[in-house]
């Protein structure tokens, strides 16, 4: 039987494996890698305040949590339903839909973000 810390260190391994997944097999997942890399450079580059960092960081989070979702949510949905059917097609554009939203939070967090910081 497995100790309780080799149980954890196991599903951190599990969940790095998923997050492996999503950057290998999702091209939106890689555009959003290199954006957050990207706004974390400028962050460093225009020295942000901690409050400033407390919102880039949370848009980063809830994107990458957005497009973990919907990838697990699109692999489960072709392993019930490998043959098109209009509702799982729903279910998924649906799922999408939640990445634009976070997406387009974090643009709009990004805009508050660093407009001071240009203009200034």
């Amino acid at each position: 039987m497995a100790s309780p810390l080799t149980a954890r260190l196991r599903s951190f391994r599990f969940a790095l494996k998923g997050l492996g997944l999503v950057v290998r097999t999702q091209p939106n997942a890689r555009i959003h890698l290199l954006a957050a890399a990207a706004v974390v450079l400028a962050g460093l580059a225009f020295g942000i305040a901690r409050a400033d960092w407390l919102w880039i960081a949370s848009a980063i989070a809830l994107v990458w949590f957005a497009e973990a979702m919907n990838t697990g949510f699109e692999h489960l949905c072709d392993a019930v339903s490998p043959e098109v059917h209009p509702s799982v097609e729903r279910a998924k554009d649906i799922a999408a839909g939640a990445v634009l939203i976070a997406a387009g939070y974090a643009v709009v967090v990004g805009v508050l973000v660093f407009a001071p910081y240009l203009s200034g």
